[in-house]
């Protein structure tokens, strides 16, 4: 397996994995109407424009000549952050490659750069029951912030998000 930066012909079999690895580890969580509406197109647009504009970083793992998987991180979205924390915006692996190892070498990858890019920490936003998730971040060194919690609606049901934070130094 191999990771690197992605490149823009990569963009359609990132935005597959990111559909794919939605619809499920989110099964139990989101909305089936809402999962089985998720459109390849328009995530490979999404990721298209943020790979032209260099935020998020994104690095793909490929598996011989396929990508099965993908992370995004960079700058922390959150307003009270500071310069200093960086953020998970997303990592997904294809479901036929779960618990292969894949997701631990994409955030490994991803640690080392965001360490050589000075940063201190990095959170993640994880939904609340994404216990596959939770799992992975804690095993990769995670604790939960306890006063954080957010609410979005997905697919018209509202989920709550708890983030995650680890020391990067």
């Amino acid at each position: 397996m191999k990771i690197q930066l992605a490149v823009p012909e990569d963009v359609p079999a990132i935005a597959r994995a990111q559909v794919r690895s939605w619809q499920a580890a989110y099964e139990n969580i989101m909305p089936a109407e809402h999962l089985a509406t998720l459109s390849v197109d328009k995530r490979e647009a999404l990721w298209r424009e943020l790979l032209a504009r260099g935020e998020p970083e994104l690095l793909v793992a490929k598996d011989t000549e396929y990508i099965i998987g993908f992370i995004a991180y960079g700058r922390c979205r959150d307003g009270n952050a500071g310069d200093r924390r960086a953020e998970v915006w997303a990592i997904y692996v294809l479901p036929s490659h779960w618990s292969q190892g894949v997701g631990t070498k994409l955030w490994n990858q991803a640690r080392k750069r965001m360490r050589d890019q000075d940063y201190d920490s990095v959170s993640a936003w994880v939904l609340v029951g994404n216990a596959r998730a939770i799992h992975f971040y804690t095993h990769m060194g995670f604790d939960l912030d306890e006063d954080s919690s957010k609410e979005v609606v997905i697919g018209g049901k509202e989920l709550s998000e708890v983030r995650y934070i680890a020391r990067l130094r």
